[in-house]
């Protein structure tokens, strides 16, 4: 069984962080969003993975590279333009054969990963199958309606009139008979081959697709709200690690990762927090669902609940938070009081913040 991973997309939403990095490669508790869905296809027992880029291809294949990192054998599948995720099987054609594979997005992110999908997928050798989850608005999603065994009946994208709460996660398993169905469907309104369309087409042809509702906590990333929720969520799982230096001004509460190379001096962390390799954080104060990249400087400033990516400084600022600072930024103090700031810096940005 082989596995398609989708990095195609442009992450308009995530701007100004995806203006000089793709989304998938935002580090969330200091990983990267797609090194957790590599995890999960490692963890399924598939090795053969497609990865089907786009404009940051270079990105990806940088921050990947053939694979042997994560346990895996990588091949990168280009696609010229987002043109849907069922054309994304189409131009995986070559690499994909008539084996059987999973289909995973790559801004996805779901907690104990995929081994129970995979698994109902190869017991049952349906044509399809799709992750499902209970949604509060299912307007904003692809939307399943389902028979009382479990089968997929329809499917309708971001329908206006919901008949089902039933989302399709971004986690898919196929037959080849997908092949027949994604070259018989056509362009819908936005332009793109949407990949409900090819699961509607296999049940129209009395194929089965089958389904897998899950009751855990899942994430499509497409907002900076995304990112820090699943944050959040990664950080709940830490547990301490000290390789970094600590000195005897500092205090370190909760569960708390200090990397090598990391200095603290006369600081307070309040886990969970990850300090990365190298950063410094001096005089300040790190509170809770913080995780801060490797080559940082944090000084004299308080910070929580924000992800700080690589080589950023933030010097002399009373308080910032809820916040995603991007690579190699400066937020620094100005001279005007203020009580909480809320930023979303892309890369090499320069801030001046009133104190």
């Amino acid at each position: 069984m082989k596995a398609l991973i989708l990095v195609g997309g442009v992450g308009s939403r995530l701007r100004p962080i995806t203006h000089t990095s793709a989304k998938q490669l935002v580090p969330v508790a200091n990983r990267t969003v797609l090194s957790y869905v590599l995890d999960s296809v490692k963890e399924a027992g598939i090795t053969e993975v497609g990865i089907v880029v786009g404009a940051t291809a270079a990105e990806i294949q940088a921050s990947v590279g053939d694979g042997a990192e994560f346990g895996l054998d990588v091949t990168y599948i280009q696609q010229d333009a987002p043109r849907g995720l069922a054309d994304a099987v189409l131009v995986s054609r070559d690499f994909l054969g008539d084996d059987p594979f999973v289909m995973y997005l790559g801004d996805n992110y779901v907690v104990d990963g995929i081994v129970d999908f995979v698994a109902d997928f190869r017991r049952d050798s349906p044509a399809a199958q799709v992750m499902l989850a209970r949604v509060a608005d299912p307007r904003a999603f692809g939307v399943a309606e389902l028979d009382e065994n479990g089968r997929l009946t329809a499917v309708v994208e971001k329908p206006q009139d919901p008949r089902s709460d039933l989302a399709i996660v971004g986690v898919y398993a196929f037959g080849p008979q997908v092949h027949e169905a994604v070259a018989g469907i056509r362009p819908s309104w936005r332009n793109e081959l949407e990949i409900t369309d090819a699961l509607q087409w296999l049940v129209d042809q009395g194929h089965e697709v089958g389904s897998t509702v899950i009751d855990r906590y899942w994430k499509d990333v497409a907002s900076v709200t995304d990112i820090l929720e699943m944050n959040r969520h990664l950080l709940e799982s830490l547990e301490t690690r000290i390789d970094g230096e600590v000195d005897e001004a500092s205090e370190l509460v909760g569960r708390v990762v200090v990397e090598a190379g990391a200095k603290i001096s006369g600081s307070r962390i309040v886990g969970p927090a990850v300090i990365g390799p190298d950063t410094v954080v001096q005089d300040s104060y790190v509170g809770p669902f913080t995780s801060i990249e490797g080559n940082c400087r944090v000084a004299l400033s308080e910070i929580q609940y924000s992800i700080v990516l690589r080589g950023a400084s933030i010097e002399g600022v009373a308080r910032v938070e809820d916040s995603v600072i991007g690579r190699e930024t400066e937020v620094n103090a100005a001279p005007r009081a203020s009580t909480a700031h809320r930023l979303v810096l892309g890369d090499h940005s320069r801030v001046q913040v009133p104190v």
